[in-house]
Formats: C-alpha cells, structure tokens, sequence
C-alpha cells in the first residue's frame, strides 16, 4: 500500500489533517464534512509510513458503534487485523485500563461494575439508613449529584467546597454511597473514568508506562469532553505524544452530563497553539439544511 492510497479521495483540508506532523492539531469539523473519515485515514497513514505501530495508537471516541467502525474501516484500508490498537470510548478504555491495574487502583481482580438503576437501588436504601425522606430526598436527585461530582473529579470530602448549595444531607449520602461501593467493590460509571485518573495523576510508573506506549492520541467528539475526560486526555498523552482532536464548535450533545465546548479553547491555549484546521465541506446536508442550520446556531 502507497501513502497516495490512503490519502486518495480527501479533500485539501482532509489530507492536511491526515498527515500533519505537529504535535498538537485540532480539527474543527462540522456534520457531515467527513471528520470520521480523518480519523480513519489518519490512524492508517500512521501505520503505513511506519510513524506509529497499531499498540502505540489510542484513540477514543463516544460510542461502542463508532469505536468497531472505525476499527474496521482502518483494519480494510490496510489489509490487517489490527487487533493491538487502543481504540474504544472513554470508558471501554478505563476499563480495561482498571482491569491490567486493579490493584493499584485499589479494587479485586473481580470488581463489578453497576448499572443506573444499580446505583439508584444503593441510594434509595442509604437514604431510608440514615432516615431520610425520600419526598424530600430524591434518590434521582442525589444520583445526578454524585454523577456530577465524579465528571468533575471530586470526592466526597471536595464536594462541599463546589456544591455548597446542596443540601448536606447529599453530601452525607455521597460519602455513605462509595464507602458501600468501596467495600463492595463494585464501581458505577463515573467512578470507572475517575479511578483511571486518580491513578494516572498519583502514579508516576504506570503514568510513565502510559506516556511510553502511547505515541499518538486521537480523540473523536471534543466538544462533548466533560472536565475529567479532558484532564484524562492531558495526563494520558503527557508532553511527547502527539496530541490530534477533532470537534464541532457549533454542537455539543452531551451538555446535560456536564460536557464542555469550550475545552475546545482549551485546547488550544493549553498545547501551545496547536495546528488549526476546518473541515468546512459538507458532503451530507444541502445548502438550504445547513442554511438553516447555521441561522439556528448564530
């Protein structure tokens, strides 16, 4: 396979992306401009120019269908199975990241992970415990708290100081829910991307084992990053890998979870003025949609 391969059907700004070289790139791309397929074509040109082998490759995206399309896509490009690349959502890959250092990260080897209504089940019983009015304290309630709480890395003991407008009884409750998980040792979603983060922030070893697998970091959706997502990204890819995000500035839809567009801008100020580039052809919406997409945005 040729490099000419690869890079045959993108267009100009496609192919900038595909093959830049700078450590830092952001790509701002719209619906439909093919951001999808930048990833794709980027991950196979690292692998053909031989700049990265598939195990020194991660890259995440928000959904389980875009993580085994993209796998795939790039695995027919390239005419190999490519069974040792990183690639999965945030949480897939804190997961299995929590499985290899379980110890560490202070769980047994067979952990459990629950479910919402897992959670809520918890809830509801500390707060008949600690004899609380569950008309007054909804479980859902409490549950949106700690969720939010842990996108935004805080512990129990943090949330106090953020979140002095909650009811204490919220704080109590928090602190009641993860010593149960604790003990337990089951772990509901927030707290998979959270450990995975205490442990890479509080681990020089495995954070250095990390920084030298990992020689390029690709991330799909950034503007759908929430606060600990964005941290993870940092402490991940550390100061030598090449850091490549791709992002819609104009949509987010993870904004009920806490998810922050302007990480975007983040970005940029925070890796040194990173490589720019607008993928601004549409190859899916006409003009008269993206019209009237563009005056609803504005």
């Amino acid at each position: 396979m040729l490099e000419q391969d690869i890079l045959a059907g993108l267009n100009s700004s496609q192919e900038q992306a595909v093959i830049s070289k700078a450590k830092a790139i952001l790509v701002l791309a719209g619906a439909g401009s093919g951001k999808t397929r930048v990833l794709i074509h980027r991950i196979a040109w690292l692998i053909e120019q031989n700049i990265a082998h598939e195990q020194n490759i991660l890259a995440v995206t928000f959904t389980n269908k875009a993580s085994h399309e993209m796998k795939q896509r790039a695995s027919a490009i390239l005419k190999v199975d490519l069974s040792q690349l990183w690639l999965g959502t945030f949480h897939g890959i804190c997961h299995r990241m929590l499985r290899l250092h379980y110890e560490n990260a202070g769980l047994k080897k067979n952990f459990q992970i629950i479910d919402s209504d897992d959670q809520l089940k918890i809830i509801k019983n500390i707060i008949m415990d600690l004899g609380f009015n569950p008309e007054f304290i909804e479980p859902k309630a409490v549950a949106h708290f700690i969720n939010q709480a842990k996108d935004q890395a805080l512990r129990p003991k943090d949330t106090k100081h953020r979140f002095s407008h909650r009811p204490d009884e919220f704080h109590d409750i928090y602190n009641r829910y993860q010593d149960h998980c604790d003990t337990a040792q089951v772990i509901d979603f927030g707290e998979i991307i959270l450990r995975v983060y205490e442990l890479l922030k509080n681990n020089d070893s495995i954070r250095d084992f990390y920084h030298k697998k990992f020689k390029h970091v690709l991330i799909d959706e950034f503007q759908d990053t929430n606060h600990i997502q964005y941290e993870w990204v940092k402490l991940i890819s550390g100061r030598e890998a090449t850091t490549f995000v791709v992002g819609d500035d104009d949509q987010s839809i993870y904004a009920w979870r806490g998810a922050k567009s302007d990480n975007l801008m983040q970005f940029k100020k925070e890796y040194k003025e990173p490589e720019l580039i607008k993928l601004e052809q549409n190859y899916r919406s006409s003009n008269i949609i993206l019209q009237a997409a563009n005056a609803i945005i504005s």
